[in-house]
């Protein structure tokens, strides 16, 4: 049996804890909604793991990306079109980022994932 705090080796890369979830997991979760991604920030041992923190932060930069988004559909027509547009390119690019951060994948989001990288490594 194996001590209660050792750790094991993670196929996505860095040590598995013994308590808690893999950096995948979290990762993949950050992307559920705005707020596990905040606590994920708060919390340690996740707010100082690199995958996790990144994750985290291309939620919060996505989420804010909508909601600017959103705006566009106080002009008429075009820009409900438009914010339309936006908002499917934005769902697709989340379903990618969560399929991606659940199999230990980095995707970085064009225009908002190199954000993340900068606000992932600064903190």
């Amino acid at each position: 049996m194996s001590a209660p705090y050792e750790s094991h080796e993670n196929p996505y890369g860095g040590p598995t804890p013994a308590a808690g979830m893999t950096d995948n997991v979290a990762g993949g979760l950050a992307y559920i909604t705005v707020i596990p991604a905040i606590l994920f920030l708060i919390i340690s041992p996740y707010n100082r793991r690199p995958f996790i923190r990144f994750h985290s932060f291309q939620c919060i930069f996505l989420t804010l990306a909508g909601m600017v988004a959103s705006v566009l559909h106080l002009i008429p027509f075009f820009g409900t079109l438009l914010a339309i547009i936006i908002h499917c390119v934005i769902f697709v690019l989340w379903l990618i980022a969560i399929v991606q951060a659940f199999q230990g994948k980095k995707f970085v989001i064009p225009f908002i994932g190199p954000y993340a990288e900068q606000a992932a490594a600064s903190s």
